[in-house]
């Protein structure tokens, strides 16, 4: 019965996965690249089809947890004492490292399922990376740094929003901020005239924050209370891109599993979007130098990802949907992060990078290139 659980976990991963990357991919939606374009030229629309998708992600997460389907508390994002300086320093390396690499870890896997050689090389050292802070020969450094810096919650003992608003709002604090957080961040996408024709855009968004929800249903659904206790999870790809490769390396039985399920269906709905789209190419290193240049920032995004609890999915919008305090440390030093590091490819100093500069011949001409996807 528990491997039926596990398959079942692991195909509605999958699906999801799959509708992610192939809506993703068609939209050319990125994280580093709606950083890119809000801090380099002021054109904020990927950034608000973020926001789109974690408002949607807040409105439907938060009617689970009203309706008793889901309990904040049992999530890796909400725990009882927020490890503030692990959020904050992972977050930072974890956007010197997409900087660095063109794109995220998400985003490494929907540029692999178009054809990118250079996103295999990226994820693999990605999760050897992320695997050895987890549970190898790094994970002691981080609980001895990351997590032993930590502020307590003695009072609710959740590192939540509404925990902090509970004694001035009461009881309906919860429903009060969704309400309020989602409305505001749906009205500032739709909001955009531009972004309103842009309808492939509006649909990743939409099917992102959708996902997350559904992934927070398929992992309390699938799973087997008699076997294991239930840890519901959703979308994010630090910790199952690092699952995954070792699944394939060492224990298959490990690649059954909601996230790992997703990660492999993110690349094969993107491969289907750039197949079905003529856009299918294999594409390689040009030269050493770059290829340096996307290991480091593999390991940064690895060891930083692990740090920060997430990646700009992980973080960005399932804590976000949460409404986790995780939430604006990581994501806050990851546009740090990638601010610094895209200064650095620029200027050849971090803290010379103006934003509204246009950056596109520098950044190439710095051996860099803006990501596909």
């Amino acid at each position: 019965m528990d491997d039926l659980f596990a398959w079942g976990a692991a195909f509605a991963g999958l699906a999801i996965g799959a509708a992610v990357g192939f809506t993703t991919r068609r939209a050319r939606l990125c994280s580093f690249g709606a950083i890119e374009d809000a801090l380099a030229g002021s054109d904020t629309r990927r950034l608000r089809v973020f926001g789109l998708a974690l408002g949607i992600a807040v409105a439907g997460t938060q009617l689970l947890v009203l309706a008793g389907l889901l309990d904040p508390e049992t999530t890796t994002y909400v725990p009882g004492a927020l490890p503030w300086i692990g959020l904050a320093l992972g977050g930072v390396l974890f956007g010197l490292g997409m900087a660095l690499v063109g794109t995220c870890a998400f985003g490494s896997c929907v540029r692999l399922g178009s054809g990118d050689l250079r996103s295999l090389v990226v994820l693999l050292v990605f999760g050897a990376t992320a695997y050895a802070m987890l549970r190898g020969t790094l994970a002691t450094y981080r609980i001895g740094f990351g997590e032993a810096f930590a502020l307590g919650f003695p009072r609710s003992g959740r590192a939540d929003l509404p925990a902090l608003f509970e004694p001035v709002l009461g009881a309906p604090s919860r429903a009060l901020l969704a309400a309020l957080v989602a409305s505001v961040l749906i009205a500032l996408a739709l909001g955009d005239a531009r972004l309103r024709k842009a309808r492939r855009l509006l649909a990743a968004g939409a099917v992102l924050g959708l996902g997350v929800i559904g992934g927070w249903l398929a992992t309390q659904f699938f799973v087997d209370e008699f076997q294991q206790a239930a840890r519901p999870q959703s979308l994010t790809f630090v910790a199952p891109v690092a699952i995954t490769l070792n699944g394939v390396l060492l224990d298959g039985v490990a690649l059954l599993n909601f996230g790992t399920g997703s990660v492999a269906g993110v690349i094969l709905g993107a491969f289907a979007a750039a197949w079905a789209g003529d856009e299918f190419r294999w594409e390689a290193f040009d030269d050493a130098r770059e290829m340096k240049r996307h290991l480091l920032g593999a390991v940064l995004m690895g060891a930083g990802g692990v740090l920060c609890g997430g990646c700009t999915i992980g973080q960005g919008i399932t804590a976000g949907s949460l409404l986790a305090l995780s939430f604006p440390l990581a994501i806050g030093g990851m546009i740090l992060g990638a601010r610094l590091g895209i200064g650095f490819l620029v200027e050849g100093r971090a803290l010379f990078f103006l934003p509204g500069r246009p950056v596109t011949r520098s950044f190439r001409s710095a051996g860099g290139r803006r990501p596909r996807s």
